[in-house]
């Protein structure tokens, strides 16, 4: 394993409550390192982190790796089944409005 990947392993896998769904993707072609994450639905939130903010560190790490061995590296996070984004299903006002009449 490259380490690029060892690296965004083990921190991803510091991170989750769920460390063996951890799964991950490497691909190089001609625009550089593509690096591919899927982790348990649950643990979405820590590796994304408050508006992106963590994802976006480990993204700008991730690129200081790549340039120590002249690469360039990019995280794409899988969105899981049944995460839950999918999961909700957006609401009108008036059905929002309805929901709060007992």
């Amino acid at each position: 394993m490259e380490l690029d990947a060892q690296f965004l392993e083990y921190v991803i896998k510091a991170l989750v409550d769920h460390p063996e769904d951890v799964k991950l993707d490497r691909k190089v072609d001609e625009m550089g390192v593509l690096l591919t994450l899927d982790v348990n639905p649950e643990d979405m939130g820590k590796v994304i982190g408050r508006s992106g903010n963590t994802a976006k560190a480990i993204r700008t790490l991730l690129r200081v790796v790549g340039m120590k061995n002249n690469a360039r590296v990019n995280l794409k996070i899988n969105e899981p089944e049944g995460g839950k984004r999918s999961s909700m299903d957006p609401k009108t006002v008036d059905q929002a409005m309805e929901d709060l009449k007992l």
